[in-house]
């Protein structure tokens, strides 16, 4: 038991902190950007050992792109008040799926040329799609959520694959969170619009 602890503690602590991160995205909490800027500074480091150098790469820009998200949802509205619920507009999916192709392609040559990746090409799609992925939850899009699902499904089939027992479990979990969570947010957004209509008919 000592053994296997010793050997999978990283793995482990990294994963109680994304049971935790996820637990409050599902909140919209905004605490879920201070668990974001140190499990994946941990995150860097496990999964370095692990030849998954796109997943490394990916965990330090989590890292920076937390002080972001933290900023956008505390400021995002510029009044001080943190930044609603709301539906992705149609004018943004045509740059996010051209940049999500480019940033595909652009770490898959990366992966390919510059390290000794066994997964190229799953690597690289889970990096680009979590770009997105990120803007998205940074914004508080409702679709966030389905980025994160098709992530969550490629990412536990990889971890299994590469020996990552317990974040392959996590991913696997953040699959069915990721459902409820599209759900509350979607409750929560009406919720908000109610709200605001009440307010305006009050004046």
């Amino acid at each position: 038991m000592t053994d296997f602890i010793a050997i999978h503690w990283l793995d482990i602590l990294t994963t109680v902190l994304g049971l935790l991160y996820i637990w409050l995205e599902y909140r919209a909490s905004i605490a879920l950007w201070i668990v974001g800027i140190v499990m994946p500074a941990l995150d860097i480091w496990l999964y370095w050992q692990h030849g998954l150098y796109g997943d490394a790469g990916m965990a330090a820009y989590y890292t920076l792109a937390a002080v972001y998200g933290y900023t956008a949802w505390k400021w995002g509205k510029g009044d001080k008040e943190e930044l609603p619920i709301t539906h992705m507009p149609m004018k943004k999916y045509l740059p996010a799926a051209v940049f999500f192709f480019v940033a595909w392609a652009a770490t898959y040559y990366i992966l390919i040329r510059w390290t000794n990746s066994t997964v190229p090409l799953l690597d690289s799609f889970t990096n680009a799609l979590s770009f997105v992925g990120l803007w998205a939850l940074a914004k508080k899009y409702l679709e966030q959520w389905f980025f994160w699902i098709v992530v969550d499904v490629v990412c536990t089939v990889l971890y299994i694959q590469k020996g990552i027992p317990f974040k392959a479990c996590l991913y696997g979990l953040y699959v069915v969170i990721a459902v409820m969570g599209w759900m509350k947010w979607k409750r929560m957004m009406n919720e908000q619009k109610t709200s605001e209509a009440d307010a305006l008919s009050a004046n």
